[in-house]
């Protein structure tokens, strides 16, 4: 099948190169345009960008897709991965076989720009991958394939998007041979189970340590590494790496919540239920530390009496 390939970050790196491994004629890719990255704020291509130019395909960096509409039609479909902007309702079904989008979730569960942050946040057991065709909706469109995975205990959202695109790319190859065998049939989406994963910002990502250790616990996992669980310290802020649930810490309610100190060479935290074991933080403008060194050292500038709270 002769198509497109409209990505962005690295987890639609996956996608783009299985689809050529498979033999797929990648006509083109469409990527968004080089941005900021990095302390140095240097503009920097996409990984979409950079793994095209490896496969020497061509690739055109730009959000304005009406200006691309005669490459558009000379395609059967055009894959969608994490592109990062809406597709034109003028374009949608300018291919043979329309957009194919790669959603993260099994559809019409958590719609929306954070579906894998969402599903470790909710607590959710299963998720999976939805391949569907886009409508004029927001990851409203009839599903074409979809396939279940367990969410892995102590798995962070960035761990679970990697093998999300691993099994995406699978599901993507085996949809376009079902649609080009006629096997596949659009059908459209349940109108019930519909919940919704809107954009997180660093400003959700912070810590409220009064809520009960569990939630703290998938919270920081659902915003690891992208933004990254947050907290303040004396007016500081500090990036706060995956937390140790241990049952063992069940009756451990001595910290009030945020109250933070070393005990038995773990750096216990307090919440609203009982202690979380804390592994890594890492201070503002500072390398990422492990928290037991961390806060000895705070222990050493501020007394080993002093009390310790992130707010």
């Amino acid at each position: 099948m002769r198509i497109a390939f409209a990505g962005t970050p690295e987890v639609a790196v996956p996608v783009l190169t299985s689809l050529v491994q498979t033999g797929h004629e990648v006509a083109f890719v469409i990527t968004r345009p080089d941005a900021p990255a990095g302390r140095g704020r240097t503009l920097t291509e996409s990984p979409v960008a950079n793994t095209a130019a490896e496969l020497g395909l061509t690739c055109y960096k730009t959000t304005d897709l009406p200006a691309l509409t005669e490459q558009v039609a000379s395609v059967d479909a055009v894959i969608v991965v994490a592109f990062g902007a809406m597709i034109p309702d003028a374009l949608l079904d300018v291919p043979k076989h329309g957009w194919i989008n790669l959603h993260f979730s099994l559809l019409p569960h958590w719609r929306g720009a954070a579906p894998v942050q969402y599903a470790i946040k909710a607590g959710d057991d299963v998720t999976g991958v939805t391949a569907f065709r886009i409508d004029s909706g927001m990851d409203t469109g009839p599903i074409l394939s979809s396939l279940a995975t367990t969410i892995r205990s102590g798995e962070t959202a960035g761990q679970l998007l990697e093998r999300l695109a691993i099994e995406g790319a699978g599901l993507i190859n085996a949809t376009l041979a079902g649609i080009e065998s006629g096997q596949i049939i659009p059908t459209a989406q349940p109108t019930d189970g519909i919940s919704l994963a809107p954009k997180i910002t660093t400003a959700d990502a912070r810590i409220d340590w009064r809520l009960p250790a569990l939630a703290i616990e998938r919270h920081i996992r659902a915003v690891t590494p992208a933004p990254g669980a947050w907290t303040e310290l004396n007016g500081e802020r500090v990036k706060v790496g995956p937390a140790l649930l241990d049952t063992a810490l069940a009756h451990y309610t001595q910290l009030v919540p945020g109250q933070f100190q070393l005990v038995d060479n773990q750096v216990l935290v307090g919440t609203g239920s009982h202690a979380l074991i804390l592994q890594t933080v890492q201070p503002a403008g500072r390398n990422q530390v492990d928290a037991k060194v961390w806060t000895g050292n705070l222990l050493q500038q501020s007394g080993p009496q002093s009390e310790l709270r992130f707010e």
